[in-house]
């Protein structure tokens, strides 16, 4: 399955905070929050979800290990996932790069709680 990092907001975490959080430990990159792209809803599999996506900036490899569920991160382009019939674990994928890719961008001040 191809995914973003994502996650789930701790108790007593703000929702950047975990997103920095999540992003270090599903891909080994420190980030910096910089835009809220969106707010995403999907129902799968017999649940609903709703998706918050941030843009960030791309600060630090840290090389740390990744969670245990993930096989490996990389830096792929939308043709690079049409070109090899990836999978997204979501159709929210494609549509949070697509909309990022036409310029969409909201203040972080949105969701910055």
């Amino acid at each position: 399955m191809l995914n973003q990092p994502a996650g789930h907001v701790e108790f007593g975490e703000s929702l950047l905070a975990a997103a920095v959080r999540e992003c270090l430990e599903e891909s080994a990159w420190r980030v910096a929050p910089r835009a809220l792209l969106g707010v995403y809803a999907s129902a799968q599999r017999d649940a609903h979800y709703v998706r918050i996506a941030l843009i960030c900036d791309a600060i630090e490899h840290t090389g740390s290990a990744l969670d245990s569920d993930i096989v490996a991160a990389h830096w792929l382009t939308r043709d690079q996932i049409l070109a090899h019939h990836l999978r997204p674990r979501s159709e929210l994928t494609l549509r949070c790069i697509d909309d990022f890719l036409a310029g969409q961008r909201f203040p972080l001040a949105a969701v910055a709680l």
